[in-house]
């Protein structure tokens, strides 16, 4: 049984509670990958404006640990049969055939993916990965304020995702472009992604140069 707090969001589709009993089934595993797991918050939504890149079900989880968020997201693609239907045809499908088949993969293989992100977490609490123990420092490079994400750009080059999420003491809305901020770097779905962010205070030039010599 999940100790810690759950929360399922349903999005432009009614609430099913089939799909909550998948959900707390899969939930209720992640306190086995790590034991201090303090929430989980799942939100799955239907995706009827997708349909050109054959997307129906849009799955986010996001973990919170002590020292910040795990996000999860799943895009789940329509099978080679349901690329070829129209648009119309989709939206009559969509709910009624393929809604329990995908959906249930689309949860199962979220939380897969939230499971090895716990354990990469726990061993690196652990100190069983030394290679990130110690955070980074990177600049903002783009922001997208209404979506609630950005990229980093590392001193070596490199563009690195964040979500507002991730961004400590709830300061996402103090960042800007050239904010430089500290972050560890774990492996997201799609790539590098920044969890833990703190922005760096700025470092005051002094004035008692200037004062001595007025």
């Amino acid at each position: 049984m999940m100790k810690s707090e759950l929360r399922i969001t349903f999005r432009d589709m009614k609430t099913s509670k089939e799909v909550e009993e998948w959900i707390r089934a899969e939930a209720a595993k992640l306190d086995t990958f790590y034991t201090q797991l303090m929430g989980c918050r799942v939100a799955v939504e239907l995706l009827h404006r997708h349909h050109r890149k054959g997307r129906l079900y849009h799955i986010r989880i996001d973990l919170t640990v002590p020292q910040g968020e795990i996000i999860v997201k799943r895009e789940p693609s329509l099978g080679p049969r349901a690329r070829q239907l129209g648009e119309r045809e989709v939206r009559k499908q969509g709910e009624v055939k393929i809604r329990h088949k995908d959906l249930r993969q689309a949860i199962n293989d979220a939380f897969k993916a939230a499971g090895r992100r716990l354990q990469d977490y726990a061993r690196r609490q652990r100190g069983d990965i030394k290679s990130h123990e110690l955070p980074s420092e990177a600049r903002v490079s783009k922001i997208f304020p209404r979506e609630g994400y950005g990229f980093l750009t590392s001193d070596d080059g490199r563009e690195i995702y964040f979500h507002k999420n991730s961004i400590l003491g709830r300061a996402f809305s103090r960042l800007t472009v050239g904010t430089t901020v500290r972050f560890v770097e774990e492996q997201g779905e799609k790539g590098p992604q920044a969890s833990t962010v703190r922005i760096v205070p700025m470092r005051r030039i002094s004035q008692a140069g200037k004062g001595s010599e007025a």
